[in-house]
């Protein structure tokens, strides 16, 4: 599998189970994330989101995206908390669920997390391993 194909998969999906842990307990959640230009997740959250505490605490994130093929693509790395209103505004743009959440990119209840990549694995049914994947 190549770097497009790794893209596609996140792209494709539309959203991804996303992970963080708190108490050393995973917790996962189906979130929408927004791969940016630069090579980063963004990733809109309520202002009394858990997920936000859980990031503060411990930056380690890892979100697991599925396509229809069942191709998929695993990308783990570090969060931060951020209220970018570029950023924000990019991923309010092309995110329009959004719109039901926040009046806005400068809605005092968007937070967003911002997800440096570390690692991509993506396998497909067909592949007998993973493979690590550079999306840089």
């Amino acid at each position: 599998m190549n770097k497009e194909e790794a893209i596609d998969i996140v792209r494709d999906a539309g959203f991804g189970f996303f992970a963080t842990v708190e108490n050393n307990k995973p917790h996962v959640r189906p979130m929408m994330p927004y791969l940016s230009e630069e090579g980063e997740l963004l990733l809109a959250l309520l202002g009394r989101s858990r997920t936000i505490p859980q990031i503060k605490a411990n930056p380690n994130v890892e979100i697991c995206f599925v396509d229809r093929k069942m191709w998929y693509c695993r990308v783990s790395g570090t969060a931060t908390i951020s209220d970018d209103i570029s950023k924000k505004q990019i991923v309010f743009e092309n995110v329009p669920m959004l719109r039901q959440y926040f009046a806005g990119a400068e809605d005092p209840n968007y937070h967003l997390a911002v997800i440096e990549i570390k690692s991509v694995e993506a396998m497909t049914p067909h592949s007998r391993l993973p493979e690590q994947i550079s999306l840089h």
